[in-house]
């Protein structure tokens, strides 16, 4: 089995005119509503979050990730599924995130396919979901291994937990306010941003688009 290939790696600066007016439906790069301080500092708990994401004593640091990966998912799809009705492919043709970047969903033929942010995220969770269910990825009977490469396939995964949210406080912010759902989003964010710092999942450049909401976030603790 061959875990190299692995579609949305790819993001670029968006160009055109058409995208710039497709992602400013609710955001522009002047107007972030997401970093207003009475917006910033709600969250649902203000449990440490560093210690809950650091790794447990005596706790495989393979299962520890594992089963993270597990629960993000979970609450993302739960998150994400609750924007769906906003995120169609007439409001967000394209899947953008902060500073007018594209995401770019790579295929089984290694083709980079720029699509509407709904078919994006249903790539990647699809994509997710097989990864999770497959027992040669994530085994869960005991006395199982984790696969080589492992950790590379969780910071893949992570790097599209990062471009949903990215996605939804780019795009859809003001329904998540409209809906009363930005203290759930800012926890599950900072709860997300700071797993990965944890246990370096991210690369500087991933994170780079929201570095201003985590730096803000990170003021709040």
């Amino acid at each position: 089995r061959s875990f190299t290939a692995m579609g949305g790696c790819h993001s670029y600066p968006s160009a055109t005119k058409a995208d710039k007016t497709a992602e400013g439906i609710n955001n522009n790069l002047e107007e972030r509503p997401y970093l207003q301080q009475e917006y910033v500092c709600q969250r649902i708990t203000h449990t440490d979050v560093f210690a809950l994401t650091a790794l447990p004593p005596g706790v495989d640091k393979a299962e520890w990730l594992a089963s993270n990966t597990v629960a993000f998912f979970k609450n993302i799809n739960l998150f994400s599924s609750a924007l769906s009705e906003f995120c169609t492919p007439s409001n967000c043709p394209t899947a953008c995130g902060p500073g007018n970047t594209v995401y770019f969903w790579t295929d089984d033929h290694g083709r980079k396919l720029k699509c509407s942010a709904p078919l994006y995220f249903d790539y990647a969770m699809s994509y997710i979901q097989d990864l999770l269910t497959d027992e040669d990825v994530f085994p869960t009977k005991a006395g199982s291994v984790f696969p080589t490469g492992f950790v590379f396939l969780v910071q893949k995964v992570f790097l599209l937990f990062f471009r949903t949210l990215a996605h939804i406080y780019w795009s859809h912010y003001r329904e998540t306010l409209a809906l009363g759902l930005h203290p759930h989003l800012n926890t599950l964010f900072t709860h997300l941003t700071v797993f990965c710092r944890q246990h370096s999942l991210l690369e500087p450049e991933h994170i780079e688009p929201l570095q201003d909401l985590i730096a803000a976030l990170r003021q709040q603790d």
